[in-house]
């Protein structure tokens, strides 16, 4: 079976990108796998790809930036999306044409605009799957409204947790469309587990606002004013950068806590430490937290929606801490910075509970609802809808009204606000 993935920007960093990557490399053990990326900025992605999936970008924006097409606003790409300004009538034009001469018999969105593009623009005998790696409740209501409409054209969604997916079940009416929770998978570790006796704490992710690094670095100052041996390493860029390279500095951290820039495959760094951390305001799934466990760390993270409390068993692999709250961040680094044996320990219980994100696992959920999809596009039927539909249907039609008005109101101040320029 040949499957593409359609991912916005293929040689960027970010997690949609790593695990669209980690899943399309557990697939092509079995299958003919393409990763097809709209945008191509750079001539090597910045994360390894395995050579058995091809790459292919549509837009060059080396070239073509200047093309008279990229400087017209899309039309498919919804414009509620976040990322509707990088997208254009040329990015339209590439999609759709390529969605009409594929040859794949599955193609996977990987963010809501690229679905709304599948849903519209893909032939009939494709099967439609469409990725959520965000949440439903992050998008505008307006976006909602749009995605309502054209998710019915689905096969099936995928969310990364059963919180998201409830969501989607109770606000959405999608009929005949599944929606399952999918987590995203994380390669098997080719290098030893950490030991847990190195004085370190390890972060990674994109320096952006909602991540919080400058908590964690505030979190830490205590931790190294207690225990001067240990150190805090940052990996990943962004545009939180040069605050926080000051921030440290204001703190008198410089030869405690240090931004290390982007690092692919992150597994050498995380085996470094004994302790992995994120302090984040809101975590769709928590990436980094799997790739942490898998490699031997307990995770201290924020107990933000939606991602770590389905992740991580509070107290047994992990420490889960109330969002924004500096004191109990630090607390909880402390908790585990001065007991070596609870941290070895918990290191160990990570390393065994986080296998249920591995390839295999996650490859058969995977499989099990494509084929599952390819068989109902197949007879003619759609997917098997799910219990108590009657009830779910009066309910997200609640929802639905409640979106509808919320666009219209936001809309009007828009207005508003833009007569009073």
């Amino acid at each position: 079976m040949k499957i593409s993935f359609l991912l916005h920007n293929a040689y960027g960093i970010g997690g949609t990108i790593t695990s669209t990557f980690n899943l399309a490399q557990a697939l092509a053990g079995r299958h003919e796998v393409e990763v097809v990326s709209v945008l191509r900025h750079r001539e090597h992605p910045t994360f390894a790809l395995d050579p058995r999936v091809s790459l292919r970008p549509l837009v060059d924006l080396r070239h073509e930036k200047e093309h008279p097409l990229c400087l017209k606003p899309a039309r498919v790409f919804p414009a509620a999306e976040y990322r509707y300004r990088q997208y254009s009538e040329l990015t339209d034009l590439r999609i759709g044409e390529w969605l009409a001469q594929t040859a794949a018999e599955v193609v996977i969105g990987t963010r809501p605009g690229l679905n709304v593009h599948l849903a519209r623009q893909a032939p009939e005998h494709i099967v439609r799957i469409g990725q959520e790696h965000l949440t439903l409740d992050s998008h505008s209501p307006r976006l909602r409204t749009t995605l309502r409409r054209a998710y019915r054209r689905l096969d099936a969604l995928t969310t990364v947790t059963e919180a998201d997916a409830a969501s989607y079940r109770r606000k959405m009416r999608l009929p005949g469309v599944r929606v399952k929770a999918l987590p995203n998978s994380v390669p098997d570790p080719v290098l030893p587990e950490a030991d847990g006796t190195a004085k370190l704490i390890v972060a990674a992710g994109r320096l952006v606002p909602v991540k919080r690094y400058d908590l964690l670095v505030e979190a830490f100052a205590p931790v190294a004013a207690a225990h001067p041996d240990w150190r805090l390493r940052i990996y990943g860029r962004g545009q939180e950068q040069a605050r926080l390279r000051q921030l440290i500095e204001d703190l008198g951290l410089s030869d405690h806590a240090f931004l290390m820039g982007a690092a692919a495959p992150m597994e050498a760094e995380w085996v470094k430490g004994s302790i992995g951390a994120t302090a984040a305001d809101f975590e769709p799934f928590g990436m980094t937290i799997v790739e942490a466990m898998r490699c031997g760390l307990p995770v201290v993270s924020t107990d933000c929606p939606y991602g770590p409390r389905e992740i991580i068993e509070d107290g047994a692999d992990g420490l889960l801490v109330p969002v924004g709250d500096r004191e109990a961040l630090t607390a909880a680094l402390l908790e585990l910075v001065q007991d070596d044996e609870r941290r070895r320990h918990m290191g160990r219980r990570a390393l065994q509970n986080a296998r249920r994100f591995g390839p295999v696992p996650v490859v058969e959920q995977a499989e099990c609802l494509i084929d599952e999809a390819v068989a109902a596009r197949g007879s003619g039927r759609r997917v098997a809808a799910e219990p108590g539909r009657m009830q779910r249907a009066l309910v997200s039609e609640g929802f639905a009204v409640r979106d509808v008005a919320r666009a219209v109101a936001s809309r009007a101040l828009h207005t508003v606000g833009r007569g009073r320029r």
